[in-house]
């Protein structure tokens, strides 16, 4: 069984949120792929590190909390509970200052140990109707 601060979901995560990204190249293939709600989906490491650092300037108080991974060969599953201050406007949601607690799940294709392609599920209507941003 793979300890949940083992699996590649939770450092990518992790390292994010800590602004460490020059650790995501040990985690996400220079080819990666992410498949994002709110026009946040990229097609390179760099690009994701670019999503990062914008999702830090617009929410820095931005947390990923891990809930679960399961692990099925390549294939890794998380549960997500995000938290943040939307201090300026992110993914299509207006920068309100308002707080929120949204609900995330990834399902992670890995190659040679790291991220390949990634699709997020996230609850952005929760977000939108806890920041108090329109539609």
């Amino acid at each position: 069984m793979t300890a949940l601060s083992d699996s590649v979901a939770y450092r990518w995560l992790k390292a994010g949120d800590e602004g460490d990204l020059d650790a995501l190249d040990d985690l996400l293939h220079p080819d990666v792929v992410i498949h994002a709600p709110g026009g946040l989906s990229t097609t390179s490491a760099e690009g994701e590190k670019a999503v990062w650092r914008d999702a830090l300037a617009a929410m820095p108080d931005l947390r990923h909390e891990v809930q679960e991974v399961l692990v099925d060969g390549d294939t890794e599953l998380a549960w997500v509970v995000v938290t943040g201050t939307m201090a300026a406007s992110f993914g299509g949601v207006e920068g309100t200052g308002g707080s929120f607690r949204m609900d995330q799940a990834l399902r992670v294709h890995l190659r040679d140990g790291k991220v390949a392609e990634a699709w997020e599920v996230a609850d952005v209507d929760a977000l939108r109707a806890q920041v108090g941003a329109p539609e």
